[in-house]
């Protein structure tokens, strides 16, 4: 199955989530490693385009909260049972 936003293909999470918001998710998470410097252009940037879109933020949640309605099983978390030994070993550590 093929997903289109406007006339833009999506193939990825990311481009479907980029082309969706306008944005890249980068922008708003950061990257892993960025300078100091980086992260504050970044951020800039950012509250740039929440000045130019004020309802972004709004249009955020409620996409977040469709896809959360629609896809209740994306949040279904099964605890794993911890080994038994772990258990033990920390026992004996803390004696």
């Amino acid at each position: 199955m093929r997903t289109f936003i406007g006339h833009q293909q999506a193939v990825t999470t990311d481009e479907f989530v980029e082309l969706a918001l306008g944005t890249p998710v980068e922008l708003w998470l950061g990257v892993e490693g960025e300078t100091e410097e980086e992260r504050a252009a970044r951020l800039d940037a950012a509250r740039d385009i929440l000045t130019d879109n004020p309802g972004l933020a709004d249009d955020v949640a409620r996409i977040a909260a469709e896809v959360i309605d629609t896809h209740p099983e994306l949040f279904d978390i099964v605890p794993l049972p911890r080994p038994a030994r772990r258990r033990a070993m920390r026992k004996a550590v803390a004696a």
